[in-house]
């Protein structure tokens, strides 16, 4: 009887941990080899994983909505076939799930009762440079913690980062009155006294019990899962870069006139529909190659200027909400290549289909405000990057001319551009300088083009 262990995958560089959303097998249960075990989420999107045997379900070791680190044991399979489909009814088979150590279940609720008010006021009061995930930051709503005893609390993740480990331990403590010390050596031994701060955070604790009477003609939604991760992403953007947006207007008719005629041509040739956004995406591209500091993100001091030109495409998921999956190397790619994966992408996104690394790496975004009729929008930048495009509608409008004879009057096809960037390390002038190249691009664009 051969046991093989199903372990929670990896499933992008930034993800460390999923919560579990669904067993679709219980012990007991036959799965095939790559059949779905179980759904899980991430703070970037909602994923299936599948079994990586085939045999009988053992064990399953977690719970529904418990979070788990990547790389643990999740479930263990019997590959001995019929005789382990025999002993399937063993008690084993609901064995309680030996808790991580990374997973303290207290108070490990991946969506904690959200606080709106709090949560945005832990973050745009942040000062200092440190990234502090979705879930850590909820964690710190519900808790009371301000931002100033966040920037104390010790961190043992990836270039100090406060995980979900150190937050929990710092609250278990401060509850049991325990003196906070750091894991280690910590970079400021003076700080560990600081959170005696901690005991005014008893009042945000007590203001959820205060009922808001929002009056009697209302209908009260909770927010999902992922509307509430988008919200902590919104405004920690917001506090984390200086937003400034440019606008420009391109005309658009050679291109709005090259895909009316090719569309069909290209569709029959390549079995793919030709859409605006890959032709965007190229123009983008072609312009980034020019000026390589809107591809880039930002790191305290540093300036992190990223080869790889990763472009992220905003997308709308059917419950409503949005999400960026990411076209890899975009500069590798032809006109048919981008085609190829703005239409594999949209159409995940709409089947709720997506992987978690389809949404990772992206280095600049592009969302097209214009498929829901809007002339033009001031974008959040996507954090960690520094800008993101936004391409309004596209409209007929008599424009002015010059001809060889003179000015002249006609009907085009005008598209505004508006486009949002960090002004920490991108000046006006660069920012115009690239979203006007890029409106060039988009001009120039040859109606004769072969497909």
């Amino acid at each position: 009887m051969a046991i093989i262990d199903l372990v929670m995958p990896k499933m992008g560089e930034s993800i460390t941990e999923a919560t579990v959303l669904k067993w679709h097998k219980q012990p007991g249960d036959h799965v095939a080899m790559d059949e779905t075990m179980l759904e899980i989420a991430t703070d970037k999107v909602d994923s299936e994983v599948p079994s990586t045997a085939a045999g009988v379900i053992k064990e399953i070791l977690f719970k529904v909505d418990d979070v788990v680190p990547v790389g643990t044991i999740i479930a263990r399979i019997d590959t001995g076939g019929a005789s382990a489909a025999q002993s399937a009814p063993e008690p084993v088979a609901v064995v309680e799930a030996p808790k991580p150590t990374p997973v303290p279940q207290p108070v490990a609720e991946p969506q904690p009762v959200y606080q709106p008010a709090a949560s945005a006021a832990a973050v745009a009061t942040t000062g200092g440079n440190r990234f502090y995930s979705p879930l850590v930051l909820n964690i710190a709503a519900k808790e009371g913690i301000g931002m100033t005893e966040l920037e104390n609390i010790p961190g043992t993740g990836a270039e100090g980062r406060v995980s979900k480990k150190d937050i929990l331990s710092y609250v278990a403590n401060r509850k049991n009155g325990a003196p906070m010390t750091a894991p280690a050596a910590t970079t400021q031994p003076q700080q560990p006294a600081a959170p005696v701060a901690a005991q005014p955070a008893a009042a945000p604790a007590t203001a959820p019990q205060a009922e808001v009477n929002y009056g009697d003609n209302v209908e009260i939604i909770e927010m999902d899962r992922m509307r509430k991760l988008i919200a902590e992403h919104m405004v920690r953007s917001k506090a984390t870069s200086a937003h400034v947006t440019s606008f420009t207007e391109a005309d658009v008719t050679n291109i709005v006139k090259w895909r009316d005629k090719s569309k069909g041509e290209f569709q029959k040739k390549y079995n793919e529909k030709i859409t605006f956004t890959p032709i965007f995406i190229e123009a983008i591209v072609n312009c980034i190659r020019k000026f390589p500091m809107i591809n880039a993100s930002v790191d305290g001091n540093r300036i992190i200027i990223k080869k790889d030109i990763n472009i992220g495409m905003a997308a709308a998921l059917p419950s409503g909400n949005l999400i960026v999956p990411v076209i890899k190397n975009a500069d590798t790619k032809n006109l048919l290549g981008l085609t190829k994966d703005v239409n594999g992408l949209a159409n995940a996104a709409r089947t709720n289909k997506l992987k978690a690394d389809d949404t990772q790496g992206g280095t600049f975004t592009l969302t097209n405000v214009g498929t829901f009729g809007s002339l033009m929008g001031t974008p959040v930048i996507n954090q960690p990057q520094v800008a993101i495009l936004a391409v309004g509608t596209i409209k007929k409008r008599p424009v002015v001319l010059e001809t060889a004879d003179g000015d002249v009057i006609a009907i085009r096809h005008m598209m505004y551009l508006s486009m949002s960037y960090d002004h920490r390390i991108v000046d006006g002038s660069l920012g115009a300088s690239f979203l006007t190249a890029v409106a060039n691009e988009l001009e120039a664009f040859d109606v004769n083009r072969a497909v």
